[in-house]
């Protein structure tokens, strides 16, 4: 793998574009649409791409493309992460997994966005795996500080990888225990053959190797395919003397076939003649549901294999050969039932139930299919129980997780490594007797759980030792659903689905269980009681509404003061105190800010969405109304900008409710309409108009004042950290400014005029003439 400009022999050409590189060489070019890249907060944050290696492919290259489009662009660093089979597992915010988690790096490139906008930024891989490929690209972490969408310029950056394969349509069919004779030169063979199941061990023979110039065997042999993160390919140099060499493979990829790559090392222009020779190690499953029906009926056994009458299962031996057909058992077979629950949600059950007996002769082996395409976007939770009396001090249950081919060499080593993978180990002991493991994102292939009874000190106690172990196997989108502290989304590219946390309350973290900076109880109460508290500062430009007979204001501001507050109701009344617990069952509701608490401190009467638009709604409502108020217009003409304006607000929140325009165009235009009442007033009394002096200092300043203050903290100074502090002084500003903006009542009204409109209750049965109608 390389990073490294463009090659002049590799142009740009249109989709799936096919043209002759070289003599049995042919290029595929693939391409996605550009997606707009986000500073990274969480999984969310990343842009996925999804593509599909062909089969044979011996050269991949990524081509890079970065572009700009705004005022105010920087040359940012774009990483950009790759992984075959699955999803990458990225960390750049450095935060901490959950307990057995397995977190393994990705590989990644980082560059600047001026290199990528040259075009010379691009990612060789030499004989990758064919398959599934995921490439993600996000910015750097994102700043703490909460921008208002519209108040300062934006840039947006968009990325789009492009994908060159170069893939061989020669390719010689090895088959098991045939030599197939070549011939190298300037180029080299590619071979390939297909790995049954049940293979322990694969042996590549190099035999009557002879080249024209040097002595020995020249040739190196690749076997395997590239992944990303890591690489198992094997590599053999036959440089000896000897006209021979071998690779010998265990537990090699089951079910598929296998890239063979053979190279001169002689130099251009010599010849090297040989014949390649495969030959397997195979062995015969023992099904153990098979074996329980067996039981069941003495009379009559079967071929666990093919299905054939076969010995009698009294004469079997667990390890020995002839037992099963006629090869050697190699490992007990346990049939898994997939059950698939949901969108990336499967649960795994054993045929026989969830136990497993786990010898010491034979690996007992579980696959798992995760081989659908659509389950690569979750978690695989692995868990093993034991009974605590069947595993001694000197016993060990050992245990492997593998793709592709399950590990079968516990009694020589406990490394989990198979040919081209290394597994996962989980141990049981008499101290532990319960092992978990997590894999976030698990490859696109099917995965093998394998246990084995191993004593590390005296292998005699194994010889009649037997362990039961519960299996506990499930695939879910998210580990615990994110925690209390977070929420799992749905994510989609196209038709690929993946899961990722959102996290809150200061929790990160992939499952959202790094506690660094997280808020403890105590402060998410604080924060819940400051930010639904401090509407209750609108309870003054209400009683001043009412006082002044402005009963379409103080509606406003009441339905304001409902939707953004929170009952008390919503903090667990048992850790409250006595007085505050009063107040709490005088105060039910549950609004806005409650649900939009994260932790214990959370309820929500309504969704989420509707509680925000409704705070969003009366916040510019009452913005408009008390602009409007001020201008001192006629009561019909206040009443129809009232309601107008109100509506105008209410569609710009639906096209983009958190657009800063969609709310200050409709105030900046009511506060024309007071700054052109008031020009008008000021020629028409010839003085200044408010008149008295008085209400500028007492009223007006302080109002203007405290406006200023609090559009200049909501739009310039909030964070994530201080946003409760300083979005409850928001609250404070707003409700504060409206009651020092209210101007006094209409000079023919009196205070709760509006009470002497209704006629009382006397009059009410005043014989007066009703107009009739028939209703037809």
């Amino acid at each position: 793998m390389s990073m490294r400009p463009h090659s002049s022999y590799l142009p740009h050409l249109p989709d799936c574009y096919l043209f002759l590189i070289e003599a049995g060489l042919v290029s595929e070019h693939f391409s996605q649409a550009p997606q707009k890249l986000s500073f990274y907060s969480w999984y969310g944050s990343t842009r996925l791409f999804h593509f599909r290696v062909p089969p044979d492919t011996v050269l991949l290259r990524w081509l890079l493309h970065a572009s700009q489009s705004g005022p105010s662009c920087t040359d940012v660093e774009i990483t950009v992460h790759f992984r075959y089979g699955a999803p990458p597992v990225v960390n750049p915010l450095d935060t901490s997994f959950a307990d057995n988690t397995l977190s393994q790096a990705s590989f990644h490139i980082r560059a600047l966005l001026s290199t990528m906008l040259l075009g010379n930024t691009s990612v060789n891989i030499s004989h990758p795996a064919p398959g599934d490929w995921f490439v993600v690209a996000h910015l750097p972490p994102a700043s703490q500080k909460i921008e208002v969408k519209g108040s300062v310029p934006t840039c947006a950056y968009f990325f789009q990888p492009d994908m060159l394969a170069m893939r061989v349509v020669e390719v010689s069919i090895l088959e098991p225990d045939v030599p197939l004779p070549q011939t190298l030169l300037s180029h080299a063979s590619y071979l390939k053959i297909f790995v049954p199941e049940y293979t322990q061990e694969l042996r590549l023979n190099l035999q009557g190797c002879v080249s024209s110039v040097s002595p020995g065997c020249p040739v190196r042999l690749t076997v395997g395919a590239s992944t990303l993160p890591r690489n198992f390919q094997k590599v053999l140099s036959c440089t000896g003397l000897t006209p021979s060499c071998h690779l010998l493979l265990s537990s090699p990829p089951w079910g598929r076939w296998l890239q063979v790559t053979v190279e001169s090392l002689a130099g251009p222009h010599v010849s090297v003649v040989f014949n390649v020779e495969a030959a397997f190690t195979v062995c015969r499953p023992w099904s153990v549901t098979f074996h329980r029906l067996m039981q069941n009926n003495p009379n009559q056994s079967y071929d666990t294999s093919v299905g054939r009458p076969s010995q009698s299962p009294a004469h079997w031996e667990l390890g020995r050969s002839g037992g099963v057909g006629s090869g050697p058992s190699c490992l007990l077979n346990y049939p898994v039932m997939r059950e698939d629950m949901d969108v990336v949600s499967v649960h795994f059950q054993p045929l026989n139930g969830a136990f497993v007996m786990v010898h010491a002769n034979l690996p007992s082996v579980m696959r798992l299919r995760l081989d659908t395409g659509m389950d690569s976007g979750g978690s695989l939770i692995i868990s093993l129980r034991a009974n605590q009396t069947e595993i001694t001090n000197g016993t060990l249950v050992a245990a492997c997780v593998n793709a592709a081919s399950p590990f079968l060499s516990f009694n020589t080593s406990l490394n989990c490594t198979t040919a081209f993978f290394q597994g996962h180990p989980m141990f049981l002991s008499a101290s532990s007797h319960t092992a978990n493991l997590i894999i976030p994102y698990p490859e696109t292939e099917n995965w093998y759980l394998s246990l084995q009874l191993v004593c590390p000190e005296n292998s005699e106690e194994c010889e009649q030792a037997v362990a039961r172990v519960e299996t506990i196997l499930y695939l879910v989108p998210c580990l615990n659903d994110c925690g209390p502290y977070g929420q799992c989304l749905l994510l989609r590219r196209y038709g690929y689905l993946y899961a990722g946390c959102s996290c809150k309350a200061g929790w990160r973290g992939w499952s959202c269980t790094d506690n660094s900076t997280a808020q403890t109880v105590a402060q998410q109460r604080a924060a819940a009681l400051l930010l639904t508290l401090s509407n209750l500062m609108f309870l003054a430009p209400i009683a001043v509404s009412l006082h002044r007979s402005f009963l379409v204001e103080a509606s406003v501001y009441f339905y304001t003061m409902f939707f953004s507050t929170v009952g008390l109701a919503l903090i667990p009344l048992g850790k409250l105190g006595g007085a505050v617990r009063a107040a709490a069952h005088c105060c039910t509701s549950q609004f806005y800010h409650a649900c939009d608490q994260p932790g214990e401190a959370v309820l929500c009467i309504l969704s989420y969405d509707t509680l925000q638009y409704c705070d969003f709604l009366g916040s510019g409502a009452s913005t408009w109304v008390t602009i409007l108020c001020m201008a001192r217009l006629k009561t019909i003409l206040k009443q129809v900008l009232f309601v107008l304006g109100t509506l105008v607000i209410a569609m710009s929140l639906q096209m983009d409710r958190r657009g800063i325009w969609n709310l200050m165009g409709p105030c900046l235009f009511a506060f024309v309409i007071m700054a052109f009442m008031w020009m008008y007033r000021c020629g028409h009394r010839r003085q200044c108009y408010p008149t008295s002096w008085q209400r500028w200092l007492f009223y007006l300043l302080p109002g203007i004042s405290m406006a200023s203050v609090g559009i200049a903290i909501y739009t310039s100074m909030m964070t994530s950290e201080n946003y409760y502090y300083t979005h409850s002084i928001w609250h404070i500003l707003l409700a504060g400014s409206a009651a020092f903006l209210l101007p006094p009542p209409e000079e023919q009204a009196e205070s709760w005029a509006c009470l002497h409109k209704f006629p009382c209750h006397y009059q009410i049965c005043r014989n007066d003439p009703d107009e009739l109608y028939t209703v037809t």
